[in-house]
């Protein structure tokens, strides 16, 4: 058995996600990503017999399928590829067969939703409002350079790049007639639709409002499928998404929460009377974020909406809490269970249709991701995708403890102990989510597993700002980055000294990104008890983050409780770039050209600031690359982050 997984392992292993079980129950498919080349992954559905067990190929090549959905009847499905260039949808037999494109949109389509009868689909395609429903090739776009005009206060964002002009609009397949109708319009993105039980309506939810760029709350909309005409069923003062029919068709159930601390407002699980447009929380009095927000770094994917019970009587869900992502079941009572339990992320989820099998993808620590099935029998694992890639490698297992902070607050922590070596004193790695309303978890961690196959020590936690502790927990930070969050961390290293005496305090390291890449820069500001940092896709000026990323000007706003507009003072105070003379911790700096969430400019600010001051740093670009690149950016590049990462640690703390 060799020591501990390296680097170049990501280039073996299998990602899976959206597993979609048939209507009967009997077979499955998911979706399997694997590293084609440094350049880029294929993506290929996987059919699983729920009966034999047996696993087989379902789609082949090197295209990106993804997204399967069985017909209500099972004998159909469809997918969305880009084999043809833009990712359209596709149609095979549930037996197999010659796939046959649906959809040949200028933009595109993505998001399938099947009528209850089969005979209809709803998919979601980008359009400009002036162009319609264009196929593609019918027009060709201009050659000729042109500059880029905007009028929009949202002109870019991290997973698109620069706006093209067009929204997410919900078009309507008859596949029967081949007749294709835009249900919707405007300038605003529409959400995931869901069918009525008797086919004849359709919900979704927009943020359609006037102001749709500075305020954030998206309502319900139903439409007649035979009139096309359009009702309002909420208000305006919660942010809803998701919704689904209950059996009998009167209730709709939604995900949403109503902004009450901006960003980091939980979660809850909503019902919505279609008659009397009343809406009720059931998880008012449960204190727990009713989604998955927990962080790994194989890009899995996260679970959906709220699924109905068959009887109509409740509904289920995922969760994350205190550390796990696991699938609970509410009543309408407001009686809670928890379906599927354990130290882990549980992060998609299906059922068939009597609910009788509930298909389940998880990570933990020993497990990048793989299928499990809940049956009558019991919890049954599914796949072993990555047995062979992990076989003869020995994984640090984390150990979780607890941290008391000096208000009394109690934090949870995990640190792994480097892998195979004999030494009684090893190097230290703190790492720091980003978010920062986010979640480390008992999920996989390749990163982390790298570092301890380097021989060092891992230590994480979930400071006051995180998901998973209740509402109170993670809000705590906001109006308060680099207070008790610094000391949240810095309390944790410093019981982990206490309570783990095979590490050595003077060989301490520092790495995080985004947020974490912001406390990162922070800490190096504030303390030189850390012999090397790393900071990634960080934030270093809160002052030009407000006008240069994707969601500065909201974001800035929700997390300060103020701008550069009222307050600048306290933005340049909270800024790690104002303490960049009190540096000597040798920093290396990564960022993505491409990323528009923490825009490069923040590392160049850092970097030249530290340069021009003579301290030790190391500046890394990775081009064609935006703020995903250590969870799906191109294979090739996310290994030589990782090696940087390392090498740069083994140059200050071996």
């Amino acid at each position: 058995m060799t020591e501990g997984l390296s680097s170049r392992e990501l280039l073996d292993f299998s990602f899976i996600s959206d597993p979609q079980i048939s209507p009967d129950g009997k077979r499955a498919l998911f979706v399997k990503r694997t590293v084609l080349n440094d350049e880029r992954y294929r993506s290929n559905l996987y059919h699983i017999n729920l009966v034999t067990g047996e696993l087989s190929p379902f789609t082949h090549g090197d295209a990106s399928d993804t997204q399967p959905r069985w017909s209500p009847d099972g004998k159909s499905i469809v997918f969305v590829s880009d084999r043809s260039g833009k990712r359209q949808l596709w149609r095979i037999a549930a037996d197999g067969g010659e796939a046959r494109e649906v959809t040949s949109f200028k933009h595109g389509a993505s998001q399938p939703v099947w009528s209850p009868d089969g005979k209809k689909i709803i998919v979601t395609a980008p359009l400009r409002e002036e162009e319609g429903l264009e196929k593609a090739g019918e027009s060709k776009e201009e050659s000729t350079l042109k500059p880029f005009i905007t009028t929009s206060m949202q002109y870019k964002s991290d997973a698109e790049g620069f706006s093209d002009g067009t929204y997410r609009q919900l078009v309507l397949l008859d596949l029967e007639t081949g007749t294709e109708t835009v249900l919707t319009s405007g300038p605003y993105d529409h959400g995931i639709p869901a069918f009525s039980p008797d086919g004849s309506t359709v919900a979704y939810c927009a943020n359609r409002s006037a102001d749709h760029e500075r305020t954030f709350f998206s309502d319900v909309y139903e439409l007649d499928l035979e009139t096309l005409k359009v009702e309002t069923l909420t208000s305006g003062n919660l942010r809803l998404r998701l919704p689904n029919y209950s059996p009998d068709g009167e209730t709709l159930s939604l995900l949403g929460d109503d902004m009450a601390y901006a960003g980091s407002t939980l979660t809850r699980v909503w019902t919505l009377d279609r008659k009397t447009r009343e809406l009720t929380c059931l998880t008012e009095e449960w204190d727990v974020e009713c989604s998955d927000v927990a962080i790994n770094d194989m890009g899995t994917g996260t679970a959906g909406g709220a699924v109905w019970s068959k009887d109509g009587q409740s509904l289920y869900f995922a969760a994350s809490d205190r550390g796990a992502t696991n699938l609970y079941r509410i009543t309408l009572e407001r009686e809670i269970a928890t379906i599927i339990d354990g130290k882990r992320q549980v992060y998609g989820y299906s059922m068939d249709s009597a609910q009788d099998n509930i298909l389940f993808a998880v990570s933990q620590y020993d497990i990048p991701g793989d299928l499990f099935i809940l049956d009558s029998t019991g919890e049954k694992r599914l796949s072993w995708e990555n047995e062979d890639a992990l076989k003869e490698i020995e994984l640090s297992v984390p150990e979780e403890f607890p941290i008391q902070a000096e208000d009394g607050t109690v934090l949870q922590g995990w640190i792994m102990k480097p892998v195979g070596s004999n030494e009684t004193s090893h190097p230290l790695v703190v790492e720091i989510h980003g978010g920062p309303h986010a979640m480390y978890s008992y999920g996989f961690m390749h990163e982390f597993q790298v570092l301890a196959s380097k021989g060092y020590g891992v230590l994480y936690t979930n400071p006051r700002g995180s998901h998973g502790y209740g509402q109170t927990f993670v809000d705590a930070v906001r109006g308060q980055y680099g207070g008790i969050d610094y000391e949240d961390i810095m309390t944790t290293l410093d019981q982990a000294l206490e309570a783990f005496d095979w590490i050595d305090p003077d060989r301490l390291g520092v790495t995080g990104g985004s947020y974490g890449g912001f406390m990162t820069n922070w800490i190096v500001g504030q303390t030189n008890r850390f012999k090397a940092a790393a900071t990634q896709r960080s934030i270093s000026n809160w002052i030009s983050f407000f006008g240069v990323s994707d969601i500065g000007y909201y974001f800035t706003e929700w997390e300060h409780k103020t701008t550069i507009l009222e307050d600048p003072d306290e933005l340049w105070r909270i800024s790690p770039l104002r303490y960049v003379k009190n540096v000597d911790t040798p920093l290396l700096i990564l960022h993505s050209e491409n990323d528009l969430r923490c825009p490069v400019e923040q590392a160049e600010q850092l970097y030249i600031a530290l340069m021009q001051l003579k301290k030790e740093t190391r500046f890394v670009r990775f081009p064609e690359s935006n703020h995903e690149l250590s969870r799906s950016g191109k294979p090739g590049l996310r290994l030589i982050r990782l090696d940087e990462i390392t090498d740069w640690f083994d140059q200050y703390l071996k």
